[in-house]
């Protein structure tokens, strides 16, 4: 009886454990494409871009479906959702774009040759559809995702380079979204290419994307510590969203507010995993 009692209690107990597993994340059926696609290409915000190429026709149906996909239909879902299916739309885009010109080998100077900017007019002048709308890149992220108001958003856009915030394995979804984009703006003080606390050279050296879309970042101004209220806008706004997240020698660091900051090259190196 003893035996038996404690092969019930063990078998109670795993029952329990299984029960508390979490459940796999819900992904909104339209995204449930891309979200298999970038599980199997991208790793570590790196883009396995030979073999998407090769292998691209169910990539290229997901971005059928985002063409197809009426302006009514996206009016009608709630924020999150809206804005969930425009990160996942510029990040496809920005996807296709790179594998249309892929291997790239481009001659403008100012640029590494296996950059996304090799392509003519990539974020200013080439027109995607989704939504029921066509814009540029640059439009879809100025007019459509900044104009969420969460400029956390604009952290999670992958531009195709090592510079910008990495592309995640994993699509963005409404049921996740906030702590999707939470994640993104964690990775400002972990990544260098983003934010760097340079206290030997009493500066802060910080991401252009902040500059880029100024307009966005600096509605959170207000939410700095007091110590900053002297410096602008945009500043502040920086020192808000990283100030929760620093290590405490470089807190009180930033807190004495002597430190210059600066905005420091953007790196548009193609996040490009192959040969790698």
């Amino acid at each position: 009886m003893k035996v038996a009692a404690t092969f019930l209690a063990l078998l109670l107990a795993f029952g329990t454990v299984i029960a508390q597993e979490p459940k796999p994340p819900v992904v909104d059926p339209l995204h449930k494409p891309f979200d298999e696609i970038l599980d199997i290409y991208v790793r570590d915000g790196l883009v396995y871009y030979r073999a998407l190429k090769s292998e691209r026709g169910r990539f290229d149906r997901y971005v059928q479906s985002l063409t197809e996909t009426s302006a009514d239909t996206v009016k009608g879902w709630a924020p999150e959702r809206q804005l969930a299916f425009w990160i996942n739309a510029y990040n496809a885009f920005v996807l296709r774009t790179v594998i249309d010109h892929y291997p790239l080998r481009g001659k403008a100077p100012e640029y590494p040759s296996n950059s996304i900017r090799q392509v003519p007019g990539a974020f200013e002048r080439t027109s995607h559809r989704a939504g029921g709308r066509t814009f540029t890149l640059d439009a879809l992220e100025r007019d459509v995702i900044a104009g969420f108001g969460d400029p956390r958003a604009l952290l999670a856009l992958g531009r195709g380079a090592m510079g910008g915030g990495r592309l995640k394995s994993e699509a963005f979804s409404s049921a996740r979204l906030d702590t999707q984009l939470t994640t993104m703006t964690t990775e400002l003080v972990t990544r260098r290419e983003l934010v760097f606390v340079d206290s030997a050279n009493s500066q802060l050296s910080v991401t252009p994307i902040f500059s880029w879309r100024e307009a966005a970042f600096v509605k959170m101004a207000d939410k700095a510590p007091e110590v900053y209220a002297t410096r602008s806008p945009l500043e502040r706004a920086v020192l808000a969203l990283i100030d929760p997240l620093l290590v405490p020698n470089e807190a009180d660091f930033l807190k004495k507010n002597t430190f210059r900051m600066i905005f420091h090259d953007f790196d548009w190196t193609l996040n490009d995993l192959t040969g790698r």
